[in-house]
């Protein structure tokens, strides 16, 4: 009966004893790990005085401005000539002599040449018993300006003469008659065709002014070509 008590005395001294190391080594494990301070050392180098040396060069020296002479004159030097072994100019290139001029090629003529017209409506002889009304005198300008400009985009050749037409204008501009006085006009067909297209060309014409009360009114227009 001793003896077991001696061996449990024991058995219980050796398990205080082994969970006394125990919890010693696991504390630590569990228990946060404070943080540890750190000491940051600064440390200054001094630089040596053969080290400033290429650092001091580096900063350019200011020197005072120079003196520049009054008058500057500039040297006309040559350039300097280039060895055969050097020069610029390919081998085998075929050079020009001094000596040689070149000929200036001669221009070909142009086989069109410019042609100026010139084309007019000289005054003819006016209808008496209208001649002193303004109104008639103003749409006559109107109808031969009109004409003018028919002729000259019609006019494409060099034939020279005149034209002489004789037409009627209805009232409200439309053309209803309108032939060439053959004796007082040029035997040119080309210059006849051309005064007629551009009569024809030209229509309708502005109707008349309340002035001129007339069904229709007849006129008389003479074209010239010219050539200049």
């Amino acid at each position: 009966m001793s003896s077991d008590k001696v061996f449990q005395f024991a058995l219980a001294a050796s398990l205080v004893t082994h969970g006394v190391i125990v919890f010693q080594n696991v504390s630590p494990l569990f228990a946060p790990e404070s943080p540890k301070e750190r000491k940051i050392e600064v440390k200054y180098l001094k630089q040596s005085a053969q080290a400033k040396g290429p650092r001091a060069q580096a900063v350019p020296r200011m020197e005072p401005f120079r003196k520049l002479p009054e008058t500057v004159t500039a040297n006309q030097n040559s350039p300097p000539s280039f060895p055969a072994e050097k020069s610029p100019f390919k081998a085998g290139k075929v050079m020009m002599p001094s000596g040689s001029t070149f000929s200036k090629p001669s221009l070909a003529k142009p086989d069109l040449i410019s042609i100026k017209k010139k084309i007019s409506l000289p005054a003819v002889d006016m209808d008496k018993s209208k001649i002193n009304n303004p109104s008639y005198i103003s749409y006559y300008q109107l109808v031969r300006e009109k004409i003018r400009r028919s002729a000259y985009q019609n006019y494409t050749r060099t034939e020279t003469g005149e034209a002489y037409l004789s037409f009627v204008v209805a009232r409200e501009g439309g053309l209803e008659d309108v032939h060439v006085i053959d004796e007082r006009s040029s035997q040119d067909s080309y210059l006849q065709a051309t005064a007629l297209k551009s009569i024809r060309e030209s229509a309708p014409f502005p109707a008349f002014p309340k002035d001129l009360n007339y069904p229709r009114l007849s006129f008389n227009v003479v074209i010239s070509f010219e050539v200049e």
